[in-house]
């Protein structure tokens, strides 16, 4: 995501501003900030004090790390089931233990993804099911 030019404090006392009474228009102009941004930011941060916004955007990061886990893990489970699924073993995400092992197994046979070759050859494919 892209950083903002503008620091938490700086945000919220421009919304400060606004409450004490500056028209809009000219509240934007001054900062340089579209009206747009105004009225989302305002949408977002309206009526919260600085340590509050704060507290909101480590809120922000902290789910965005943990979705991108759950995304981690869910392309873990779809390897995991591309591989041992020719083995006749069906993983779901409650099976804590297969996935544990499973994982550790494929982080020390490293199961490849697809390799790029040089140029000139042909690209490799692992397949995953004539491992055993």
């Amino acid at each position: 995501m892209r950083k903002s030019r503008f620091t938490e404090e700086q945000i919220i006392a421009i919304l400060a501003e606004s409450d004490a009474g500056a028209q809009t228009r000219e509240l934007c102009r001054r900062h340089g900030i579209s009206a747009n941004t105004f009225y989302r930011w305002r949408r977002k941060y309206g009526g919260m004090e600085v340590s509050e916004a704060r507290r909101l955007k480590q809120l922000e990061d902290e789910n965005r790390r943990l979705k991108r886990i759950v995304a981690d893990q869910a392309l873990n489970l779809q390897v995991l089931n591309a591989y041992f699924g020719g083995m006749g073993y069906s993983l779901r995400s409650t099976d804590h233990y297969m996935l544990w092992s499973a994982t550790v197994i494929m982080e020390a046979v490293h199961v490849p993804h697809a390799v790029a070759a040089p140029a000139g050859e042909r690209s490799y494919e692992p397949n995953l099911r004539s491992r055993a």
